[in-house]
């Protein structure tokens, strides 16, 4: 398995690319009822994704890493190299800025769930945060989401707050993982 970042040419998602991508997010509707992003996670479109993969994007330090399987699109990671700044006007999260990366998204393929691509996925992106350097990584799981949270516990991943998620202000617990090197 290889993870590739999603490179924008010229200003714009290449077009195939993101058509696969859109299809990815399609096979998630279960995933996307959860978590509310989009209006109908029945019927999930090419612009609705492009612009989701463009907020994500949005965000300085922001990477969005395709991962694939023999040539197959299975999963997607997207992450941010820090905390991301609060918006003007709100107060800052955190006193002091946090040193941590973060995985914002972790999506594979609905219909290749339980193939180990997940776990493989996770870790390829602590590998590359590993490789920089970082000590830790976190993440955010929807507090409606138990089979997340195990998931990310099951990789060694550890509660370390409650919190509200900064877009839709929904539940979530915050999970840390020390990433020593090997």
């Amino acid at each position: 398995m290889i993870i590739q970042p999603l490179v924008p040419v010229d200003g714009a998602l290449p077009g195939p690319v993101l058509t696969e991508i859109a299809a990815l997010y399609s096979t998630n509707h279960a995933f996307f009822e959860l978590s509310g992003d989009f209006p109908d996670p029945d019927r999930i479109t090419v612009e609705q994704v492009a612009a989701a993969l463009a907020d994500e994007l949005a965000h300085d330090g922001a990477e969005v890493l395709l991962a694939r399987s023999a040539g197959r699109l299975v999963g997607l990671a997207a992450t941010l190299a820090h905390t991301p700044a609060p918006d003007p006007g709100e107060p800052a999260a955190e006193p002091t800025p946090d040193p941590d990366p973060w995985i914002g998204l972790l999506l594979i393929d609905a219909t290749a769930h339980r193939e180990g691509y997940g776990r493989a996925v996770a870790t390829l992106v602590e590998d590359r945060f590993r490789a920089a350097g970082r000590s830790g990584v976190q993440i955010a799981v929807l507090d409606n989401n138990p089979k997340a949270l195990a998931f990310w516990q099951s990789r060694g991943y550890v509660a370390v707050r409650r919190a509200e998620d900064r877009e839709r202000g929904r539940d979530c617990t915050v999970l840390r993982k020390p990433l020593e090197t090997p």
